[in-house]
């Protein structure tokens, strides 16, 4: 094998002559230098005490304590996560035994308010509505689980509104039924004398009688025909011992010549209270009731009302 060697001026050159023998000689040093150098690496690792391994006794056991730490902490997150589950189911059942008692509470309060078809239904959602607004921001998007939640609350609140409307409807019914005209002022007795022309008791000459008379026994209850408050409870002219009640809406009553008057002025009374006590105080010839109804200050005849039927 011929070598030739260049200076680094390349102004002259030298060659020599290699045989097969060192060729081979020097290959086999070329080749043998990796594994010369790994097998000193490893030798002087194998040398290495404990304390200067990369990744030393104190070390793994090091990390063995975090990731059992990490096991545990992840387990309590397991548990507590379970509990939360069962505590909101738990919650779900709770709000949809509500819903059902509501439900039955406003289908019943329905039936027993006999309302008109199509005034009030109970089993639907409150109407509403309003023109469109500006928006404040995009709607919250919570989990699934929280959605369901979230409807029963809303059906909820929506079943408490309706009950609130037809607490109110009912209320209102009850308040006109109880300023509502109607029925007798006695509980017990016999219309002696109607309204209108008639004989006058006293004289004998024709009269305008501006009321009824029921006529009973000394000292039964007087009521009153509608809720309404007490405006005159005393002596007056003609009519004895007179109680007299403002209803509203135009409408009064008075009940004359009593034995004994049980409210006074200013006095709150509900329909079929008991005001007065049946006599017969200023002019009159036995015990009764004289009773009057006045429309807007006019004198109506009391047998229309008498008889009407409650709403």
């Amino acid at each position: 094998m011929k070598v030739i060697l260049v200076s680094k001026n390349h102004g002259s050159t030298r060659s020599f002559t290699v045989g097969a023998w060192s060729v081979a000689l020097l290959s086999l040093c070329l080749l043998g230098m990796p594994a010369t150098v790994g097998g000193y690496w490893l030798w002087q690792a194998s040398q290495m005490s404990p304390e200067n391994e990369f990744l030393s006794a104190d070390s793994r056991r090091a990390w063995q304590k975090e990731l059992v730490k990490q096991k545990q902490d992840i387990e309590e997150a397991s548990r507590e996560a379970r509990e939360k589950v069962a505590a909101l189911t738990l919650r779900m059942a709770e709000l949809q035994a509500r819903l059902l008692r509501l439900d039955a509470l406003g289908e019943r309060l329905t039936s027993i308010a006999k309302l008109d078809k199509g005034e009030f239904d109970f089993s639907r959602a409150p109407a509403v509505g309003g023109p469109e607004s500006n928006t404040i921001g995009e709607a919250y998007q919570p989990p699934q689980f929280i959605d369901a939640i979230d409807q029963l609350s809303n059906q909820i609140e929506d079943r408490e509104q309706q009950l609130e409307i037809l607490d109110a409807l009912l209320a209102k019914r009850k308040i006109e039924k109880d300023i509502f005209l109607a029925g007798r002022p006695v509980t017990k007795g016999w219309m002696s004398s109607r309204f209108g022309r008639r004989t006058d008791p006293f004289n004998g000459k024709v009269a305008w009688h501006n009321g009824v008379d029921f006529a009973g026994k000394m000292g039964s209850p007087i009521i009153s025909v509608a809720a309404g408050v007490i405006t005159w409870a005393g002596e007056r002219s003609g009519y004895g011992q007179l109680v007299e009640i403002n209803h509203g809406e135009g409408f009064s009553t008075r009940y004359g010549h009593n034995s004994e008057i049980k409210v006074k002025v200013g006095d709150v009374v509900k329909k079929g209270h008991v005001i007065a006590a049946m006599g017969s105080s200023g002019r009159s010839t036995g015990p009764h009731v004289h009773f009057e109804v006045y429309k807007n200050g006019r004198a109506v005849d009391p047998a229309s009302y008498i008889h009407r039927t409650h709403r």
